[in-house]
């Protein structure tokens, strides 16, 4: 018969790693640091293994699924609050490091997450200087915003901060420009994107570096991801509105711009949205399907590796 394949869980902390094994009872703690990382593989080597479950906890968890992954281990990083809203179902109201390591073991066998795909070396830089262009850009707005009710005493010394930080936003262009061109899979997947109307060089970097699986998933697997998928809300012979949650922040927040320029300047889009507005939906609902109907033209564009045809949306 062949061998039971056993669900892991992984909790991870500033500290510690505590590894627990779903219906065998095992568990195992080590130290959060390389020589505990390879201590944990260890033990996974031994198993067969059909999934290993990891939080996402503020980053102290990346090394730990990096490692995972390129030994071809199959983990998963998934949403802690997922997990609490699972372990509340369960009513598993007790909260130890065992516990949440047990926890997320009997999180992956039953709700079966994704597994991770890590990006490459150059996804990762790319995704390093994005995400640094976007928060220099947040100081700037708030930099600026301080700025219209400043004493004139203080003005200057915010203004001159102003300059620093526009300086360091074009310097963060220059290296984001400098790496694409360096790189010939960034450049491939960034020039495709940028010849749809109204996806501009930020957009098209920040799906380039920030989100590996465009082109590997269906168009429904890609909008859940990013958080574009509406959820029901019917119960009986009500009809509830639909809705939208989850997925990843700072992809929509691009793909809202992106999609707002579409509208204006992309026929498609534009048609699109004002048949939805002609029959009666809401602004923020016709935006939000045009958010889906974009991401899900760029992901077509992707896996085919062609630029723009309206006809690849129809």
């Amino acid at each position: 018969m062949a061998e039971e394949r056993v669900y892991v869980g992984i909790d991870v902390s500033k500290a510690w790693l505590d590894m627990a094994v779903e219906a065998a009872g095992q568990y195992w703690r080590s130290e959060n640091n390389p020589q505990g990382i390879r201590q944990l593989e260890g033990r996974l080597a031994g198993l067969a293994l059909k999934i290993i479950v990891v939080e996402a906890t503020g980053g102290y968890e990346a090394k730990l699924v990096e490692c995972l992954a390129e030994a071809q281990l199959p983990v998963a990083r998934v949403n802690p609050g997922r997990v609490r809203r699972f372990a509340q179902g369960l009513n598993w109201l007790a909260k130890t490091d065992e516990i949440d390591a047990r926890l997320l073991a009997r999180f992956g066998e039953k709700a079966n997450p994704r597994l991770t795909r890590l990006p490459s070396e150059h996804e990762r830089r790319l995704a390093a200087l994005v995400k640094r262009r976007r928060q220099v850009l947040e100081m700037l707005v708030s930099e600026h915003n301080r700025l219209e009710n400043a004493d004139p005493e203080v003005s200057p010394y915010i203004q001159d901060t102003m300059m620093q930080l526009q300086k360091q936003v074009d310097q963060l262009d220059q290296a984001i420009e400098a790496l694409i061109e360096d790189t010939p899979d960034l450049k491939g997947k960034h020039d495709l994107l940028v010849t749809v109307p109204g996806v501009g060089q930020v957009t098209a970097s920040t799906l380039t570096s920030q989100l590996p699986e465009l082109g590997s998933c269906d168009r429904k697997e890609i909008a859940a991801l990013v958080g574009l998928a509406p959820f029901s809300q019917d119960s009986g012979r009500k009809r509830g509105r639909r809705a939208i949650k989850g997925g990843r922040p700072a992809i929509r927040s691009v793909l809202y711009m992106a999609t707002l320029a579409s509208i204006r300047f992309n026929p498609l889009i534009r048609r699109f949205y004002s048949r939805l507005i002609g029959n009666g939906k809401e602004t923020k609902v016709a935006i939000v399907a045009c958010m889906r109907k974009l991401l899900t033209i760029l992901n077509a564009m992707i896996r085919a590796q062609q630029p723009w045809k309206p006809d690849l949306a129809s």
